[in-house]
């Protein structure tokens, strides 16, 4: 569904930028293994606690060390339940000061 997908990639494209420092890289890579289209969006921000990583998939939660930027706490929920649409998987990796890669895995359908 190229709505869902749109979605998906306006929301992790924009996190990238919006929590990345000024002149930082955002990488978005496209690949096919086995089975499924893999979709990584990686960026150099702020980073995420290594506690908190799963919660950012849950309905308006946003890190305390981030309230400073606008933002609802909407995105990654509406990123997850589109992924979740696909019967995909999406998994962050993330490390403080050095930024996140989200990891979008979706079932290649014939």
């Amino acid at each position: 569904d190229e709505v869902l997908i749109s979605r998906i990639l306006l929301n992790l494209l924009s996190n990238a930028i919006k929590y990345s420092p000024a002149g930082g890289q955002v990488q978005l890579t496209l690949a096919v293994e086995n089975d499924d289209m893999v979709l990584r969006i990686k960026d150099e921000g702020l980073g995420i606690p290594s506690d908190k990583q799963v919660a950012i998939f849950d309905t308006n939660f946003r890190l305390p060390s981030h309230e400073s930027i606008n933002g609802t706490g909407l995105g990654l929920s509406i990123v997850r339940d589109c992924v979740q649409l696909h019967d995909g998987t999406i998994v962050v990796e993330s490390t403080l000061g050095e930024g996140s890669t989200f990891i979008i895995r979706l079932p290649i359908r014939e």
